[in-house]
């Protein structure tokens, strides 16, 4: 766990108002070791002696501070992660079957592509995107 990482999520809520706490201390540290978006069942069951309104209204606090990101797949539970620019850029698989979200980095030249349609769009349109995400919806090898 790196402290830049802490110091970055300390400055982002102490710009929104908030404190950063040890219980949001040890939720930014279990999403940082996660390898894919956590539901909070699983973060629950962590043990990290937080009450379930206490974990969800800390993960919203987090998320306003801009330090945590909401994957929410078509159904089930609403996955949690650090946000993109604190770690790195990537996509999504969800399972239409078991709701689980695995972080996929794609290939370069696909990212190209993604970068010019959007170009292509803000053109036609005068939309002006900040990001772009891709979630691949299907099922999981363990579903399949």
């Amino acid at each position: 766990m790196t402290g830049k990482l802490h110091m970055t999520v300390e400055e982002r809520l102490r710009a929104v108002g908030q404190r950063y706490t040890s219980k949001r201390r040890a939720l930014v540290e279990a999403l940082a070791t996660s390898p894919n978006p956590v539901a909070v069942p699983d973060l629950l069951a962590g043990d990290r002696g937080l009450p379930q309104s206490s974990l969800y209204r800390n993960l919203s606090v987090l998320e306003q501070a801009g330090a945590v990101h909401r994957v929410v797949p078509d159904e089930g539970f609403a996955r949690y992660e650090l946000a993109e620019d604190l770690t790195q850029h990537h996509h999504h698989l969800v399972c239409r079957s078991c709701g689980t979200v695995q972080d996929v980095t794609v290939p370069r030249g696909l990212e190209r592509q993604v970068e010019r349609a959007r170009s292509e769009v803000e053109s036609r349109t005068g939309f002006s995107a900040v990001s772009h995400r891709l979630d691949l919806i299907g099922l999981c090898r363990s579903c399949a």
